[in-house]
């Protein structure tokens, strides 16, 4: 078989972490059959002309368009006016979801590498290691861009209460909330394997069936520590895990978890065919 390379990119957000309220606002202008290059759209959008390009790339970053740059299904379940799951992102349910887009999707290949391999090699890192990992990763990285994707991904996840030099932007990272990205010390920060007791169960469950490398047999290993797997994108301890996996298995009958002679493996007598449908 041949390998084919990893694209990575870097940039695009024109140095705008993704606010609050960008994705809804963005996803109504294209339901309403407009689009990112109308000649009103920044009066459309309320926002200035850089900003319009950074809420498209953010849509794109969160897998929430098709091939046509319009809304996905993901996009209209989370976002539709009826019957919406989460339109005004007011449960941490959404967040935690999003997050998990923004990882497995890998647009903006920052958060992919820091949540699934640069974490897991420097649990306390700086902007400058990060660089260098770049640097080792990417022929021809730009350190530069790199440098400007870190501080746009720190501003996405650190709260305020951390970094007192974020009051500076007044608006809260969209995703901060979830208390992934914490500061030790000035200038280093941690992703730290522990508890996320915000997060469901039921989230945890729609990433294992969205994940088309789990079939209907996943070890607790794999849920640990394969790429893009729940213990890797949300940083879960061991114990975390297991008490959400028995959860599931508590709740869905067609679920099971096995821990048969050193053998621990999460096991699906059926799937549904679109998992979103757990949400329902």
């Amino acid at each position: 078989m041949i390998s084919v390379p990893v694209k990575y990119t870097f940039s695009g957000h024109e140095s705008f972490h993704c606010r609050e309220m960008w994705l809804k606002k963005a996803y109504d202008h294209l339901k309403a059959g407009r689009s990112f290059n109308d000649p009103d759209a920044v009066v459309s959008l309320g926002v200035g002309k850089n900003m319009v390009t950074s809420m498209k790339f953010w849509l794109r970053a969160f897998d929430l368009l098709d091939e046509n740059d319009r809304p996905n299904a993901f996009a209209d379940f989370l976002f539709r006016p009826v019957r919406g799951f989460d339109p005004f992102l007011e449960d941490d349910q959404s967040l935690w979801l999003l997050h998990y887009q923004l990882v497995k999707r890998g647009f903006s290949s920052i958060y992919k590498l820091i949540f699934n391999e640069f974490r897991k090699e420097k649990i306390q890192f700086t902007k400058e290691q990060f660089q260098a990992f770049a640097l080792r990763k990417i022929d021809n990285a730009n350190l530069k861009t790199v440098a400007d994707d870190f501080d746009v991904f720190k501003k996405m996840y650190l709260s305020k209460s951390e970094d007192s030099k974020m009051a500076e932007d007044s608006f809260l990272g969209l995703l901060a909330e979830l208390q992934l990205l914490r500061l030790q010390q000035k200038g280093i920060y941690y992703i730290e394997q522990t508890e996320r007791p915000t997060l469901s169960a039921k989230v945890l469950l729609y990433t294992i069936l969205d994940n088309e490398n789990f079939g209907y047999s996943v070890s607790l290993q794999a849920l640990e520590n394969d790429e893009d797997s729940p213990g890797t994108i949300f940083a879960l301890n061991r114990q975390n895990l297991l008490d959400k996996i028995d959860e599931l298995a508590a709740t869905y009958d067609w679920i099971n978890y096995s821990d048969h002679a050193g053998v621990r493996e999460l096991q699906f007598k059926l799937k549904p065919a679109n998992p979103l449908s757990i949400f329902n």
